[in-house]
């Protein structure tokens, strides 16, 4: 069990970071920059920043788009 929080917590990281570079992409394209081929895995690392109320998300077409939300909003 352990393994599976690290690699969620691993995995909402590298999102994180990437949408700190390129401050917003669509869910597909920062899957694709992340390298994650386990959905499951994207889609909890999404939910865990989502929780921690660090990311936006804005439908657009079949897919999200994300970005961060501004620091003074992110709750500790």
């Amino acid at each position: 069990m352990r393994e599976q929080y690290n690699a969620i917590g691993e995995t909402a990281g590298k999102i994180y970071q990437a949408l700190e570079k390129n401050n917003r992409m669509e869910d597909a394209a920062l899957r694709k920059e992340i390298g994650t081929p386990d959905t499951a895995l994207f889609n909890q690392a999404i939910g865990w920043l989502a929780r921690e109320h660090k990311i936006n998300f804005e439908k657009m077409g079949k897919g999200w788009q994300l970005s961060l939300l501004p620091a003074a909003t992110h709750v500790q």
